[in-house]
C-alpha cells in the first residue's frame, strides 16, 4: 500500500507508485502545502523545463497553509486555463501522440472546476484510463499521522516534491523519447503528460 498526496498531472514517479501498488491511499484530509505537485506540474518546452501552476483562492478565514485540501478552491485569476493549454500545445504539438489525446484532455482546460481536489481526482481517473493504469484507490477518511502509518504502507506525501525530493530507491527514471531530447538531453520525472504525449500506449511500460 502507498500513501500519496493529490497531484495536478503528477510526475512519472507518482504514477509509477499508483501503477505498482496493490492499493493506494490518497490523502484527502491534509492541509494545503505551497510549491508542491498538488497544484503544479512540470513539462518540457523548447527552452527547458517549465512549471505550470493552478492558482488557488486564499480562504477568507484562514491562510493557505491551514486550508484543508478538500476545501481549497481554484481561482480564475490570470486566464490560467488558456495559458496552460497554450503551453501544452506549444511544447507537445510535435510529439507523436499529442493530437491523439488532445480531445481527452482539452475539457480540463475548458470547464471550470470549483475545488482543486475534485479537479485532480478527475485528472487522475482520465490519465489512468489513457495509460491503462488500473489502480485500486481509496481516499483517507481522516488525516493520517506519520506515527499511525502501518509497516505495510509507504508514505510518499512529503517525498515526491518539485524541490529537494527525498531519495527513493524504488524509483529510477528510465529514459524515453522526448521531442526536445536532442536539445536538452533526457529530462527525468516530468509530468505524466510528457510521458503520454511522447510514448502513448507504451507509456505504461515506463511505470512498471
Amino acid at each position: 500500500m502507498v500513501l500519496l498526496s493529490t497531484t495536478y498531472f503528477g510526475p512519472v514517479q507518482w504514477y509509477q507508485k499508483l501503477n505498482r501498488a496493490e492499493e493506494t491511499l490518497i490523502e484527502a484530509h491534509e492541509n494545503y502545502c505551497k510549491q508542491t505537485y498538488r497544484n503544479r506540474c512540470v513539462i518540457a518546452t523548447a527552452n527547458g523545463p517549465q512549471a505550470l501552476t493552478v492558482p488557488v483562492e486564499r480562504p477568507a478565514d484562514t491562510d493557505l497553509n491551514h486550508c484543508p485540501i478538500r476545501d481549497l478552491r481554484i481561482s480564475d485569476h490570470g486566464r490560467w486555463r488558456q495559458l496552460h493549454w497554450n503551453a501544452l500545445q506549444s511544447a507537445y504539438s510535435e510529439t507523436p501522440f499529442f493530437e491523439y489525446y488532445a480531445d481527452d484532455l482539452r475539457p480540463f482546460f475548458d470547464r471550470r472546476y470549483e475545488f482543486l481536489f475534485d479537479f485532480n481526482m478527475e485528472i487522475c481517473e482520465t490519465m489512468c484510463s489513457l495509460l491503462d493504469v488500473q489502480p485500486k484507490i481509496r481516499l483517507t477518511t481522516e488525516y493520517v499521522k506519520h506515527a499511525d502509518i502501518s509497516e505495510d504502507c509507504m508514505d510518499f506525501r512529503d517525498s515526491i516534491v518539485p524541490k529537494h525530493p527525498r531519495h527513493d530507491p524504488s524509483f529510477t527514471p528510465r529514459p524515453y523519447y522526448q521531442v526536445f531530447g536532442t536539445r536538452h538531453g533526457f529530462l527525468p520525472n516530468l509530468s505524466v503528460l510528457d510521458l503520454l504525449f511522447n510514448m502513448g500506449p507504451e507509456g505504461i511500460f515506463l511505470l512498471q
